[in-house]
């Protein structure tokens, strides 16, 4: 499942690219039709996340809400800019030359339907697309989203309020930072599950939390009650670092251990970004003791069985 830099990423991406146009609207798979018509046509004049949640304004106030859930993903085609960090996807020429770059669980360029080289623009839709967005220059195409809705102002907001807070989008992170402590270390769920409670903090995902709690050298299944305000507070202050850096980079690297070297080389090979995600029965990296997989709330938790205990 996409987690919180990744929807952030492709916020940054309709900012710059379709804020302050005229949007075309529709739903080639069809499922999407009402919502299309009645955005069809308008400005839109913000596009924001939360957590991993999607919201574009229009000029209306009408809201389109998405949510990508496990399988959702953003293709964008025509001109379409970069971000953060050695990005180069807006750099690569007119709408013609163009290929569709893909935001979702990993970013990565895809061709087009024409094999490479967009023989038309508009390109033709390419499978089950729920709701495309298109200016001139740019095309947003949806595929596979758990949520895609059109909210009026107040449905819109009640959306965001459900939510946890995100430091990347939080006016006061120090403040929101202290309603997260409150909610981690007020209830008796363990924390590892909490973390992924999205009305208690807002985008963690399942490589986040197992990485977030092997830092702090916390396990996982110790109640909220029992987890101190200062390490709750420490949870929140590294969680608004790594999502800092997952929003810059577009890349989930979680080990601070690495140098400048290090981080190249864990960018090109995803086995070297993570400290215990994905490593399930290899020796944890700090103490050599395999690192073991469990289930947590129908998801997969990675810990080290010592440096965690």
């Amino acid at each position: 499942m996409p987690e919180g830099h990744t929807v952030h990423r492709i916020a940054h991406r309709f900012t710059r690219d379709l804020v302050g146009r005229e949007v075309a609207v529709s739903s080639p798979q069809g499922r999407f039709a009402a919502g299309a018509r009645r955005l069809d046509g308008q400005r839109l004049v913000r596009a924001s996340a939360v957590g991993k949640q999607l919201f574009c304004t229009f000029d209306s106030g009408d809201v389109l809400r998405v949510h990508l859930g496990l399988y959702g993903a953003w293709d964008f085609y025509g001109t379409v800019s970069g971000i953060g960090d050695g990005d180069t996807s807006g750099s690569m020429g007119a709408p013609r030359l163009r290929r569709a770059v893909r935001m979702g669980e990993d970013e990565r360029e895809q061709p087009s339907a024409e094999g490479g080289l967009l023989a038309h623009f508009p390109p033709d839709p390419v499978g089950q697309v729920r709701v495309r967005l298109a200016t001139d220059d740019t095309v947003a195409d949806l595929r596979g989203p758990s949520a895609c809705e059109v909210l009026d102002p107040d449905a819109a907001r009640a959306a965001v309020d459900r939510l946890g807070p995100d430091p990347a989008t939080a006016s006061d992170v120090a403040a929101a930072g202290e309603v997260v402590v409150d909610r981690l270390t007020g209830r008796s769920v363990a924390v590892g599950q909490l973390l992924m409670d999205q009305s208690v903090v807002a985008g963690i995902g399942n490589i986040y939390r197992a990485e977030l709690l092997f830092r702090a050298r916390l396990d996982p299944h110790t109640p909220g009650r029992q987890v101190p305000r200062e390490l709750a507070r420490a949870l929140w202050e590294d969680w608004a670092v790594l999502l800092a850096d997952g929003i810059r980079t577009g890349v989930m690297l979680t080990r601070e251990d690495l140098d400048d070297e290090g981080r190249v080389a864990a960018v090109i090979d995803p086995t070297l970004r993570h400290w215990v995600y994905g490593r399930g029965g290899e020796p944890c990296r700090v103490c050599g003791t395999p690192v073991v997989v469990e289930e947590m709330a129908a998801r997969k938790l990675y810990l080290c069985p010592s440096c965690q205990r």
